[in-house]
């Protein structure tokens, strides 16, 4: 192998080119602003994308305009930015010093006591002041909890941060000039270099592109949103030799209707992926809110979680639970295989040395389908699960036609609950049946017991949701938090 070269890292950043050498593969973008461009305002909390104190927004083409994403800075690698622009809680302040209506408005309602945690809900509620305020649209209180879910605050309380959201609409509109940003990103790409495999940090363009990188290295560690290698950077300090990031493939990045199945582009990321899912089936709006803070889902992608293969990741219940088959390419060729059979053992799974996960295919909505995920955890939000239940079935005349079951943390791999389903099909869909179905599904694994839940709770709580299911299949409404408003007035 040739000696392996830093590439050059390139974004815009107030209005100019900033051009940064010799980046390790293995610096994050919290590392590159504080230690390297001295923009400290950016803050360094749990350093695993909890807290939401190292949020900043980064603009991405989307056409003639801008896309704003509030992302962890923690845990992103800086390469992982080239080509983009950045904003950090030090650009919104206009050269005269007058603040800029996200600051002015959490200033008019008192939002901010110690303010460690202040510059990341200034840049959350950035993110939304550019896509949704500065379109002339109100922000509603669920769209507020929604945009600052990756957002913790250790003292003042949500309340007044929730009211400063509110009336961002209120206040004089400040537009980004998006224009000559467009313009230095267009130059930036422009001049990015043709592939060359002696670089540290690869960020290949087309499937072409990576599945022949892919070939070449099949021991480079692959990236996308990088909310669990960041981990691996952070936490236990593992140095990444060198990087395939697969987050700017535009074919892994396309999401596409057929008559058949919704395929989901691997590099899709999770904020549009299950925007995607909620257009088809909009009960899963919940889970897809709780699934993690915005900015993990901003960053993160469905590929990534898929193979990830955790057993307490939330996509892959319910994509079992769904009948989703996956898409694998390599330089060889293309092959299908369903999820539920992907997985061989803990993080471990079919795809071969050279092989990507290019899509995930989910297959149409069909009539008659009854479908529910629930997630359990210690927090509301922005927290991993203990346990993880998505149920589908196909009713048919009172008859369970087919039923699908998905369960998370109960067992080394994300699973599907074959024994339970077995007992529900053909069945009528009455109480005995779901009683005889929460036995069943109870004695079906033998979860561990960890720093989440114990076993005997983990065994419980799935016969519970299965029980939870049944009754909001008969019409109960108020099941969960889920059916419950918050107030304006809620401290």
């Amino acid at each position: 192998m040739p000696p392996m070269n830093h590439p050059v890292l390139e974004f815009v950043h107030r209005g100019e080119i900033v051009s940064v050498k010799n980046v390790p593969p293995s610096r994050t973008l919290l590392q590159l602003l504080r230690e390297d461009l001295t923009l400290t305002a950016t803050k360094e909390g749990c350093n695993e994308g909890d807290c939401g104190a190292c949020t900043v927004v980064i603009g991405e083409p989307h056409g003639h305009t801008l896309r704003y994403k509030a992302v962890n800075s923690c845990i992103r690698l800086a390469h992982s930015i080239h080509g983009l622009a950045l904003w950090t809680a030090q650009d919104l302040t206009s050269r005269d010093g007058e603040l800029h209506p996200v600051q002015q408005a959490l200033v008019a309602q008192h939002a901010s006591q110690c303010g460690f945690c202040t510059p990341g809900f200034v840049m959350s509620l950035f993110a939304l002041y550019q896509n949704q305020v500065r379109q002339g649209q109100p922000v509603s209180r669920s769209q507020a909890q929604e945009a600052l879910s990756g957002n913790l605050c250790r003292c003042t309380g949500y309340r007044p941060i929730l009211d400063a959201a509110q009336r961002l609409a209120e206040l004089p509109v400040v537009p980004v000039d998006e224009t000559p940003v467009l313009l230095l990103l267009e130059h930036i790409t422009q001049n990015i270099p043709r592939i060359e495999a002696n670089l540290t940090y690869q960020s290949p363009r087309t499937l072409a592109e990576l599945l022949t990188l892919r070939a070449i290295q099949p021991a480079t560690q692959i990236v996308a949103g990088c909310t669990d290698v960041g981990l691996w950077v952070n936490k236990q300090h593992r140095d990444l030799a060198a990087v395939l990031d697969v987050s700017r493939v535009q074919e892994l990045r396309q999401i596409e209707r057929g008559t058949q199945a919704l395929t989901l582009g691997a590099a899709a990321t999770l904020t549009d992926a299950f925007a995607a899912l909620v257009a088809d089936r909009p009960q899963l709006h919940h889970f897809a809110s709780r699934f993690a803070g915005l900015p993990v889902r901003n960053a993160g992608t469905l590929g990534g979680n898929v193979v990830n293969g955790s057993p307490i990741g939330d996509s892959m219940p319910l994509l079992i639970a769904l009948r989703a088959t996956l898409v694998l390419a390599s330089v060889r060729g293309e092959r299908e295989v369903p999820l539920d059979a992907f997985y061989t053992g803990y993080r471990k799974n079919q795809m071969a040395s050279d092989e990507v996960l290019k899509c995930i295919r989910v297959p149409n909505m069909q009539p008659n389908e009854f479908l529910r995920v629930y997630k359990v955890s210690k927090r509301q939000e922005d927290d991993i699960s203990a346990v993880c239940l998505a149920v589908r079935l196909l009713l048919q005349d009172g008859v369970v036609a087919e039923a699908s079951i998905g369960v998370g943390g109960v067992a080394p791999t994300p699973v599907r609950a074959c024994a339970t389903e077995a007992v529900m099909n053909g069945q009528d869909w009455t109480q005995s049946t779901v009683t005889l179905a929460q036995t069943t599904l109870r004695d079906e694994f033998e979860p561990i017991s960890d720093m989440r839940a114990s076993s005997n709770y983990r065994k419980q709580v799935v016969g519970n949701l299965l029980q939870r299911f049944w009754l909001e299949s008969q019409g109960q409404t108020h099941t969960s938090l889920a059916s419950l408003s918050l107030r304006a007035d809620t401290p």
